[in-house]
């Protein structure tokens, strides 16, 4: 018998429709019915592609007898993470407060008045290793809430208060001086405003904990945090410390040499969960393979070396061929787990490979992708090239370029396969690849995490806007043309006024949006305006920002709330401000804040950018390197990035034009001529200025940095 989310379109909460537990979303019945019958509330938080959400769905929620105690004992609430994140927002933050940590799931137990009052995160049915089992959990909290009552509501305004108190604390606290970074002298003693020195703390922060090994940031588990690695690069080009530079190519190589990118399918895994970016958790998020996608666009642009390409279009062509709905729109993850065994769709063998391609081609094969009989993962093989020279695999792209040669499998058979070199196989295994990706599909299925959420296709737009720029193909403006349209056409409401929501599935959409959905949807028009050239893109970046500073601005205290005045008021009205898997809100509003001032030159948006740039270094003081959005939009708000005005005479004349324009270029439009900028020879005109000077106007756009 299925329970009350059988009318829910979450891929995760429909997994969960055939539980024995009589789950409900979170909404006002449940609630109602938890007051109605005097039990407090289990609220459980995951997502569809979550392993450990998998596991103790499998040992608890599946289990009759769990379900039983909670049936009797509680009313179960199930929230998709992706789809409410203000309730994963707030009951996290819980989580992390009463345990020291978090994660998914996040198990929560709170009051019929959704006050919290037990909080942790996996658990297995039975105690064992020290951690209390579930059951046993359920058992106590049951009996608490009968004979001991007012311990816990005590506890749970307690939380609460902490909860509440805990951002007048913060603000306090930022005005210590117990941090290394402002001893030493690098920024003022007390930030009560923006500080361009904030960005040079958080690249001695990146030094520190480069791997210069292995690359990437810190020890094991290793992510792929795409947007330190976009502020490194900005910083690069500020500066021209190519050292700092020196980290983003030693990172993005080894990413790619790793098990976390997919060399039969294209694509980035979650993370690594070694020091090697060898065994991924292998979970595929749309966000990562966004901000993967202009990073390596972004690296490719600054070098030239065709790998950062050759990876960037790998990524977007999985994400064309696998993450991408018919009718326009991005889907949202694919899972770890095959047949209940993580990673076991991308793992292989010698022999199986063999099977597949045959003895030589399938010998070579499994030498050059370091598969072996003692596998790298659990007896199996993550495919890789670790074992192989980045240099030697960058020459092979560059010949395969002009050599379209294929291999002569005739030939091969006087190669000794033990001594075969890279430069005779690498790009030569295009149609190995195919082969085991048909195969693939077909020996094991992933779970496809299918709604459609608009912050994270605000990300892959604008991913596919700046990879269109860089390569100048259609294909990828046209995607990400049509997935705005998408947005636009169900993903927004135009009955009174122009609003988002935050997810799409089956013909439904989800709750209305929140800052997240609001700031990535800028962002990506933004990105449409800048391939485009095409100034209505600009004019609803615009009218989305004015929503969004109506909506989610805090006037008092400055930054903007995770909901909005219009979005359903819970306990606490969190401001999200730390960059985590993807940026902030917060930090995505300080950029697109500055690019709308540098783009329109308008003073209320210089005032709002200024603003927001204050609020947050009073955070970002503390750690600056966790927030690489806002110190991008640091580093462009006090030194304005390379600029081109364009004064339009025929609108053919701009077609292309913003593939010859580097990312990250301000590009201002100006349809009519005006005295400072004059048409010249009657022709498009364009005002170049760079490297902090203005060139004389010129009718030809060449050799722009």
């Amino acid at each position: 018998m299925q329970n009350h989310l059988k009318n829910e379109t979450s891929p995760y909460l429909l997994q969960h429709v055939n539980n024995p537990v009589n789950w409900y979303p979170w909404c006002e019945e449940a609630f109602q019915k938890a007051k109605a019958e005097d039990k407090p509330i289990f609220l459980s938080i995951g997502y569809s592609t979550c392993h450990w959400c998998h596991v103790m769905a499998h040992e608890s929620f599946e289990d009759k007898e769990i379900a039983e105690i909670l049936n009797k004992h509680f009313i179960s609430i199930k929230v998709d993470k992706e789809e409410r994140p203000d309730i994963d927002s707030i009951y996290m933050s819980v989580c992390q407060a009463l345990t020291g940590s978090g994660g998914w799931p996040t198990s929560i137990f709170i009051t019929p008045e959704q006050k919290p009052f037990f909080a942790g995160t996996y658990f297995p049915k039975y105690s064992r290793y020290g951690q209390i089992g579930f059951e046993q959990l359920l058992t106590i909290i049951a009996e608490k809430w009968k004979t001991d009552r007012k311990t816990l509501l005590d506890s749970a305004e307690e939380i609460v208060s902490f909860l509440k108190g805990q951002e007048l604390r913060e603000s306090e606290e930022n005005t210590k001086t117990d941090n290394d970074f402002i001893k030493k002298g690098y920024i003022s003693k007390k930030v009560i405003e923006a500080d361009i020195r904030l960005t040079d703390t958080a690249v001695e922060i990146y030094k520190r904990t480069f791997d210069k090994t292995y690359g990437g940031f810190g020890d094991a588990p290793k992510f792929p945090t795409p947007h330190n690695l976009l502020f490194l690069m900005r910083y690069t080009e500020k500066s021209n410390n190519n050292s700092i530079f020196s980290m983003v190519e030693k990172t993005l190589q080894q990413m790619y040499l790793g098990g976390i990118f997919d060399h039969i399918g294209g694509g980035f895994s979650r993370y690594s969960t070694d020091k090697y970016f060898l065994a991924p958790h292998f979970e595929k998020m749309l966000y990562d393979n966004a901000l993967l996608i202009m990073v390596y666009s972004k690296a490719y642009q600054m070098t030239q070396n065709i790998l950062y390409l050759e990876v960037a279009e790998q990524t977007a062509n999985y994400v064309l061929r696998e993450m991408t709905y018919k009718e326009g729109g991005f889907y949202s993850a694919q899972d770890a787990d095959s047949e209940g065994v993580e990673g076991k769709y991308y793992l292989f063998t010698p022999k199986e490979i063999i099977e597949v391609l045959g003895e030589i081609r399938g010998k070579a094969f499994n030498k050059y992708f370091d598969v072996t009989e003692e596998g790298n993962f659990e007896g199996k093989n993550i495919l890789n090239l670790l074992n192989q020279e980045i240099d030697d695999i960058i020459n092979t792209l560059n010949e395969s370029n002009t050599n379209k040669n294929t291999f002569d499998t005739k030939k091969s058979q006087d190669f000794n396969i033990d001594n075969i070199k890279i430069t005779e196989w690498s790009r030569l295994f295009g149609e190995e690849k195919l082969k085991l990706y048909e195969y693939r599909k077909k020996r094991h299925s992933l779970h496809l995490d299918d709604k459609i959420l608009t912050a994270w296709n605000g990300l892959m737009i604008s991913a596919m806007c700046q990879l269109y720029r860089v390569t100048g193909k259609e294909i990828y403006l046209d995607t990400a043309k049509k997935a705005q349209y998408f947005i636009e056409s169900n993903l927004s409401d135009k009955k009174i006024t122009l609003e988002l929501f935050v997810s799409y599935r089956d013909g439904k959409h989800g709750a209305k949006g929140f800052l997240d959905d609001y700031a990535n949807e800028i962002f990506a028009l933004l990105s449409l305006y800048e391939a485009t050239l095409e100034k209505v893109y600009l004019e609803k970046a615009e009218y989305f920002c004015k929503k969004v500073c109506v909506e989610f601005y805090d006037k008092k205290q400055h930054g903007f709330f995770l909901y909005g005045k219009e979005n359903e008021h819970l306990i606490l009205r969190p401001k999200e401000i730390y960059d985590g898997a993807v940026p902030s809100g917060n930090s995505m509003m300080a950029y697109n804040l500055v690019q709308l001032f540098h783009i329109t030159r308008k003073e209320k948006y210089k005032q709002l950018a200024k603003e927001q740039l204050d609020f947050i270094s009073k955070e970002a003081i503390r750690y600056p390197a966790g927030y690489a959005m806002f110190l991008i939009a640091l580093l462009d708000f006090f030194d304005e990035p390379n600029t081109i005005t364009i004064v339009e005479k025929e609108k053919q004349d701009l077609r292309g034009i913003a593939c010859k324009i580097p990312l990250h270029t301000i590009i201002r439009i100006l349809e009519e001529p005006t005295e400072e900028y004059a048409l010249k020879n009657n022709k498009t005109t364009y005002y170049i200025c760079e490297g902090r000077s203005c060139k004389p106007p010129v009718n030809q756009l060449n050799g722009i940095k």
